[in-house]
C-alpha cells in the first residue's frame, strides 16, 4: 500500500481507515520527519472535538412498503455520503490549518536568531529547549547551533544557521558513531543568504534522524553537488 508524507494530518487526526492508519505506523518506524510532524499536530486533535463524522440526512424519505433490508442499505448508503463529504470538510480545514502553522514556522525559521529564538515555531523552541551544541567552519564561515532532544523514534533536531550566502541547496545529516549518516532535513538558501550583512536573519529548521542520541557523534551540513558547509560535533 503506498504512503503519503501528507498523511501526517490526517494519522494525528485519526482520520484515516483503518488499513491506511496501520500502513502510516509501518511507515512511522521508517521515517523521522513524518514522526515528529506527528507531534506538532498532536494538540490539534482537539480543535475537532465533537466534529461528527456524519449526521442524519434531514427530509430523507424511506420507499413505501419497501422491505426493511432494503431501507437498512438505503440509510447505509445515505450516512456513507454524508461521511465522506463531511470527512472531505474536515480534512479540507486541517489541511489550512496546517499551512497556516507551516507558514508560521517558516517566517519564524528565517527570522530566528539562536541566542533570542522566536518561542513560535518548533524549531525555535527546541532550541531553548533542548541540548545545545554550536561550531563555526574555519574555511566556509558558517556559524551553526543544533539543539537536540531524544524521542522514542530517535532524536529530534533543530538547527540555527548563519552567515551563509547562496544560492545552495544543503541538508542536514547526523554523523553516528558507525561513521554512518542520517537525513535531518534539507532546504535551499536564497541568493541573499542567511545571517550577513543586508539579510540578518538566521536560518531556523527543525527535523528528526531515527538514530537515538546516544549514537550520535556529530551534524554536518551538506551542499547539494559536493561539499561541506559546516560540521557540529556533539
Amino acid at each position: 500500500m503506498s504512503v503519503a508524507h501528507t498523511d501526517v494530518g490526517a494519522y494525528a487526526l485519526g482520520l484515516l481507515e483503518e488499513d491506511d492508519r496501520r500502513a502510516f505506523e509501518d511507515h512511522l518506524g521508517e521515517c523521522a520527519s513524518c514522526a515528529a510532524e506527528v507531534e506538532d499536530f498532536a494538540g490539534m486533535r482537539d480543535l475537532f472535538t465533537g466534529v461528527e463524522p456524519f449526521e442524519p440526512a434531514p427530509g430523507f424519505a424511506e420507499p413505501k412498503d419497501a422491505p426493511r433490508d432494503v431501507i437498512d442499505l438505503l440509510h447505509r448508503r445515505r450516512r456513507a455520503a454524508l461521511r465522506r463529504r463531511r470527512w472531505t470538510s474536515v480534512i479540507g480545514l486541517v489541511a489550512g490549518i496546517a499551512l497556516v502553522a507551516g507558514g508560521a514556522a517558516i517566517g519564524a525559521a528565517i527570522a530566528g536568531d539562536a541566542e533570542a529564538p522566536d518561542h513560535g515555531s518548533p524549531a525555535a523552541e527546541l532550541l531553548a529547549r533542548g541540548e545545545r551544541h554550536s561550531a563555526t567552519d574555519p574555511a566556509t564561515r558558517a556559524k551553526g547551533v543544533v539543539a537536540l532532544e531524544s524521542r522514542p523514534w530517535g532524536t529530534q533536531v533543530a538547527l540555527d544557521l548563519g552567515n551563509v550566502r547562496g544560492p545552495l541547496t544543503c541538508r542536514l545529516v547526523a554523523v553516528t558513531r558507525a561513521e554512518g549518516r542520517q537525513p535531518v532535513t534539507e532546504w535551499a538558501v536564497p541568493a541573499k543568504g542567511y545571517g550577513v550583512p543586508g539579510s540578518r536573519d538566521h536560518l531556523q529548521i527543525h527535523g528528526g534522524s531515527s538514530a537515538r542520541r546516544s549514537d550520535i557523534v556529530g551534524f554536518e551540513v551538506l551542499i547539494e553537488g559536493g561539499g561541506r558547509l559546516l560540521t557540529i560535533p556533539v
